[in-house]
């Protein structure tokens, strides 16, 4: 439980990002004086590189993704070949190449070459609870039986799934690409994806209908790219991502789904895992990712800023944190999880997440040969005649509900939009204008970095989804005013919520009637939060200071305030002490305890 006195950010009044620190990631004294050639290929190698050159020489080999400079694919490939390099995987999509090698700096110093990065170790974004406590998320945040999902197709990036009745008929394709991408018959030796899979599209057979998923006739294509362990490397996550991308029409892949990541490493610009994200969204796909459960200090309970995992700093992807229903339909008794990432994100301060939705303690299909299944039987819950479901938290989970509702609302789209379909950035659009502003128990709203637009909100997404004329021309109403809901609200139970009716495109909150038009930014190829200039916006409160003003160092913020307390650094995790020399501040309110 972090202390009353913590800072609270809102993003509604006038808040001021100032950055106290201009320094970021130095390289050793050692690395500074050995001359310019070194300094010219430091500065193409991500951070967790530059701190191991540094640390250990730069004779070992390491598994690395050199990302090349259009034009030069060639070129730089046989480069690698003359130097012995051992090519692993090769991403046409982005222009990269996965390797083993040494000698990094020798290798950053081809002309070719625009960046390398470490090929990250991926984790799944999930915690484990001990009580099964079962929710109302389907009444809460969704459109019970109305749109079923049928129409969409979902890919999921994952661990894999276990086939069973809850599933039947609707795994279309399965391809394993912790063995080079065959296709294979399915299995789920971890269980993560089974169970996302579950909260996406379960039919719920195996209950009886009482653990159901959101769109219960959506068809999958599981893409296995994590081991039995939950482990995996960013380049088998990256050549799924650019698998499906290649084969969106063949597979009928609608959606990707990604609830897991690592630490950034590196600006989104350079990041290799979030440009296979922006790639697959600039051809029309909706990426839904989680947000990251490093949003609390897991030895103190201290919450912090800065935690957004890679790909969730990808600007296009829909990004997803976690929220508690308390186990209530009903929408003001909604509480933050303090494990959810807040933003903003590493290295580029994008305004993430994007929304939030229920994560906490949710029951979904259990792979039963899995190792969570088989490790952890108190997680465990009964179905109709066996124990078929398991008991998982996290940012992960919220990624899949939020999953769940955007194939619901791709769904009612369709059904009055036959050939044209719904863009990427319409579809974060129409969930961020209708999300729902959360509060905490005192009250006070949480602030914008921790809960991005608001809380899941689908029975006012699927509403305007289903009212909008994909066909209209760019500039013009696209809103059927006798098919939209009349009010800027939507009813949950006993309730009438206020949708937020803000879209959070880069620096600025666009708020009002936006969502009605048909506007350039909802285009596939731009990218979100860039190149498009908005008649009614707020650049958060009239003073926040964005882009080359805010530097970001080597820490996550944490502790009692903004400016004094514990600071994290990415890829050791080590505490370090934080002063008002080394922290970023970030607005002068009050922050309450979440849990």
């Amino acid at each position: 439980m972090a202390p009353a006195s913590m800072t609270r950010l809102v993003a509604r009044v006038r808040v001021v990002a100032v950055a106290v620190a201009v320094t970021c990631f130095v390289t050793s004294a050692a690395a500074q004086t050995s001359g310019t050639t070194r300094d010219a290929g430091q500065r193409k190698l991500d951070q967790h590189l530059q701190r191991a050159v540094d640390r250990d020489g730069d004779s070992a080999v390491r598994r690395v993704i050199v990302r090349v400079k259009p034009g030069a694919h060639a070129e730089v490939r046989g480069f690698l070949q003359t130097r012995g390099d051992k090519l692993l995987h090769v991403h046409d999509g982005i222009g990269a190449f996965t390797v083993e090698a040494k000698h990094l700096l020798a290798l950053a110093q081809h002309p070719a070459v625009a960046s390398i990065s470490i090929d990250a170790p991926i984790e799944l974004h999930q915690t484990m609870n001990t009580s099964a406590t079962q929710q109302v998320v389907r009444n809460s945040v969704s459109v019970p039986g109305a749109w079923t999902g049928a129409r969409v197709g979902v890919a999921i990036i994952d661990s894999g799934i276990e086939p069973s009745a809850d599933f039947a008929g609707r795994i279309t394709a399965f391809y394993d690409f912790t063995r080079g991408g065959v296709a294979a018959a399915p299995y789920d030796d971890y269980g993560h994806g089974t169970h996302v899979a579950g909260l996406i599209g379960s039919s719920g057979a195996l209950s009886n209908g009482a653990y159901a998923g959101l769109a219960p006739a959506a068809r999958f294509v599981v893409l296995k790219a994590l081991d039995g362990h939950g482990g995996g490397y960013t380049s088998d996550v990256i050549s799924a991502i650019e698998f499906a991308t290649a084969n969106r029409a063949a597979l009928g892949i609608d959606i990707i789904n990604l609830s897991l990541g690592h630490a950034p490493y590196e600006s989104a610009t350079t990041d290799p895992l979030v440009q296979a994200v922006e790639a697959a969204v600039r051809a029309g796909i909706v990426v839904v990712a989680s947000a990251g459960n490093f949003g609390r200090n897991e030895t103190t309970g201290i919450i912090g800023y800065g935690g957004i995992a890679s790909p969730g700093n990808a600007p296009s992807a829909l990004t997803v944190g976690s929220f508690m229903t308390q186990d209530t339909v009903r929408r003001s008794d909604d509480r933050m999880n303090g494990f959810s990432s807040r933003g903003p994100s590493y290295y580029d301060a994008y305004a993430k997440p994007d929304i939030v939705a229920p994560g906490y303690k949710l029951i979904s299909n259990a792979a039963k040969q899995s190792f969570l299944y088989q490790s952890y039987p108190t997680l465990r819950a009964f179905g109709t005649n066996d124990w078929d479901y398991l008991t998982l938290s996290g940012t992960s989970m919220a990624a899949a509900v939020a999953t769940g509702v955007v194939t619901q609302l791709l769904d009612a789209n369709r059904a009055v939009n036959s050939s044209q379909p719904l863009s990427p950035n319409a579809v974060k659009a129409i969930l961020q204008h209708t999300a729902v502003r959360l509060h905490d128990d005192t009250g006070v709203e949480y602030d914008s970095l921790t809960q991005g637009a608001g809380g899941l909100n689908g029975a006012g997404a699927i509403g305007i989804a289903h009212a909008i004329n994909n066909a209209a021309a760019a500039g013009a109403v696209w809103l059927d005013s006798a098919q939209a809901p009349s009010t800027a609200s939507s009813v949950v139970g006993d309730e009438t919520v206020v949708w937020g009716t803000t879209v959070v495109w880069g620096t600025t909150a666009v708020r009002g009637n936006t969502i009605n038009v048909k506007q350039p930014a909802w285009a596939n190829t731009v990218v979100w939060g860039t190149g498009i200039a908005w008649a009614n916006t707020v650049v958060w409160g009239t003073d926040v200071v964005w882009g080359d003003t805010v530097v970001w160092g080597t820490t996550v913020v944490w502790g009692t305030s903004v400016l004094e307390g514990n600071t994290v650094v990415w890829g050791n995790n080590n505490l370090t002490g934080a002063t008002s020399s080394n922290a970023v501040l970030w607005g002068n309110t009050l922050i309450n305890p979440v849990p």
